[in-house]
């Protein structure tokens, strides 16, 4: 494939410079020919004279010195714009720069592991980021490489033929930036700060005297504040999940890619928990209201000091439809930022969260009007397609019993 691409390249280059000369040496043929008309159609009279003039003009040339003759020629070519095309110097200089540019794209190209990308799924989340930084890396690196000889191509042409590239591709890259800035990856998202400046740079014609203009600054990513604690904002990444349930099953959040997920921390030794299992059946019935509409419910049971065998009791008692997981550790339930028992997040299909906090506004129901159950109201919206109008509540309940 590398070898393909790599010739293709070559091939169009190649066509591009013989269509340039063929198109120089078409002009030339045309101007010698309606010289040759003028001069069949001039008296002897003017012939003579014509002659003369030529004649004087190759007795100048010849006493002119190698100084004269390079400001001479400059000034004829600005003169009849380009007509005798561009220096074999300028033209050697150009075929160069291709040629590095082509072995650039060549290493751009073999460094893509097509290997790597087949096995993505079992990669961590941070071996993702780095890999989605790469390819991101690479795609950058080979439309720099592509324009590069796409400018020496035209080079090639002659002053004649140039006409304006064709404009650089500053929509695709701020979509990749906005990602970057999306997904919290700052360095990448200066690195491409740095790429558009410099492809506004390169769009312009060579040699044109343009003044350079300072480049539209892009807004960076904010810096996050000390004391913020980051596991607390709606609408980051999830953070990566692998555990297994208290009955043995491994469970890892990539397995549910595409799938909108429900997260609810839980702690039956908690009344706030419990009034959720025992006098409603909230958790439940939600699970099964939304399972066939592409969304999974699991519960995490972060209680340092819980054991298997009660939490085995306790699903089997309530005929859980989801699965129950061990989190004694605290790891999963500190990376996300749990405070409560209940304390509830919602993932949508690419990973996001979405919505965070309590389960509904009316903690162990104490109100009996205008009562809100923010995650059915939540996963009602995204099932239809829309924007959670409610991203972020504040969680009550017990305080997650973390180990010391």
């Amino acid at each position: 494939m590398n070898r393909y691409l790599i010739s293709t390249g070559t091939i169009l280059i190649v066509l591009l410079v013989a269509c340039a000369a063929f198109g120089q040496n078409e002009g030339s043929a045309g101007q010698m020919q309606n010289r040759r008309q003028r001069l069949q159609n001039m008296s002897e009279e003017e012939k003579e004279k014509f002659l003369a003039e030529m004649r004087q003009r190759r007795a100048r040339w010849e006493s002119m010195s190698e100084e004269e003759r390079e400001r001479f020629s400059t000034q004829m070519r600005e003169r009849l714009g380009g007509r005798f095309g561009i220096r074999q110097e300028e033209q050697l200089k150009a075929i160069e720069a291709i040629q590095e540019q082509l072995k650039k794209f060549k290493a751009v190209l073999q460094s893509v592991n097509l290997e790597e990308a087949g096995k993505l799924r079992e990669l961590s989340e941070e071996e993702r980021t780095k890999f989605s930084e790469k390819m991101a890396k690479v795609a950058l690196e080979r439309q720099a490489t592509i324009r590069s000889i796409e400018r020496q191509a035209t080079i090639l042409k002659g002053p004649r033929q140039r006409t304006a590239e064709p404009r650089m591709p500053i929509n695709e890259l701020r979509a990749i930036y906005n990602q970057a800035i999306e997904e919290k990856a700052n360095k990448t998202a200066e690195s491409l700060e740095k790429l558009i400046a410099q492809y506004r740079d390169e769009s312009r014609m060579p040699g044109t005297r343009e003044p350079r203009q300072r480049p539209e600054r892009l807004e960076r990513p904010p810096r996050p504040e000390r004391g913020v604690n980051q596991g607390s904002r709606s609408g980051r990444r999830a953070p990566n999940l692998e555990l297994n349930s208290f009955d043995g099953k491994p469970i890892r959040l990539s397995d549910y890619r595409g799938k909108i997920v429900v997260l609810e921390w839980m702690n039956f030794e908690c009344p706030f928990s419990r009034y959720h299992y025992e006098t409603k059946n909230t958790m439940a019935e939600l699970a099964n209201k939304y399972k066939n509409k592409n969304v999974v419910w699991l519960a995490i049971n972060s209680t340092n000091h819980t054991t298997p065998e009660t939490n085995k009791t306790f699903a089997s008692k309530h005929k859980l439809p989801y699965a129950l997981l061990d989190d004694r550790s605290g790891k999963v339930g500190k990376a996300y930022g749990a405070e409560t028992t209940p304390h509830m997040y919602i993932l949508n299909a690419r990973g996001r969260i979405v919505y965070e906090g309590a389960i509904d506004n009316s903690p162990m129901g104490q109100n009996k009007e205008g009562i809100v159950n923010y995650i059915d109201k939540a996963l009602a919206e995204l099932t239809a397609g829309k924007a959670v109008s409610t991203a972020k509540t504040k969680p009550y309940g017990c305080s997650v019993k973390y180990a010391q």
